[in-house]
């Protein structure tokens, strides 16, 4: 009586070939990176969706990482906020004055500081904050102290410096300082304001570079000594 034949199991198709690894999650990144990853994100969500309507989700996704990763760095939307406020603002605009200081002149820093202002306020996130600011205020008032302390007040200060030192080395007549630097600010503002509110609407095109020039020949100007003595 024969046994009955035992049958060899069949090679699947495919088999013995290396498979291909799976998709590596785009939050697979180097850890130093992240942090700078997510304020990039927070900036680009909350310039476009506002400070209420943003979600932490938003942030994670469009930052490429999980919301579990998000809560590593940043505890609240707030606290993304102002780490965000502190880092792409501040600090560069700082970094910047640090530099201008160094220029030969007071109104060459001027000069140099009006340019700067102008290359951050191109990028349209960054023009969208101040609108958004004073939009959500009144049912976020910690916005706008998050503001004033991390961005307004500190490169005020360094503003101060700078028109003080102009009065002193006799290159700028005598005015307020810290009055003075309401002046510089102000086309600032309502070049943020413009591009954000009405620029959309009107029939003619802002351009805010050529204001912001003009707005410098004017400062200056103003603030110029009078090398007669009167």
């Amino acid at each position: 009586m024969r046994k009955p034949a035992i049958k060899k199991p069949t090679a699947q198709k495919g088999a013995g070939r290396k498979q291909p690894a799976p998709p590596r999650p785009r939050w697979r990144r180097r850890a130093e990176a992240r942090p700078a990853e997510i304020l990039d994100a927070a900036l680009t969500v909350f310039s476009a969706r506002g400070f209420a309507a943003a979600k932490l989700d938003d942030v994670a996704k469009q930052a490429g990482v999980s919301k579990g990763t998000l809560y590593l760095y940043f505890k609240s939307k707030e606290a993304l906020f102002e780490a965000m406020a502190l880092e792409l603002m501040r600090v560069p605009v700082l970094a910047q004055l640090e530099t201008i200081a160094k220029a030969e002149t007071a109104s060459d820093a001027l000069r140099q500081l009006i340019q700067f202002m102008t290359r951050m306020l191109d990028d349209p996130r960054r023009s969208a904050l101040p609108k958004m600011i004073i939009a959500e205020s009144a049912g976020f008032p910690e916005l706008a102290q998050i503001w004033l302390k991390s961005v307004i007040q500190p490169v005020r200060q360094r503003l101060v410096q700078l028109i003080e030192a102009g009065i002193a080395g006799g290159e700028f007549r005598k005015v307020d300082p810290w009055e003075t630097t309401k002046l510089v600010i102000a086309p600032f503002l309502l070049t943020a304001l413009w591009r954000n509110t009405f620029e959309h609407l009107d029939n003619r095109r802002f351009d805010f570079a050529a204001l912001l020039r003009q707005h410098g020949e004017f400062l200056l100007r103003g603030l110029a000594a009078d090398k007669r003595g009167e």
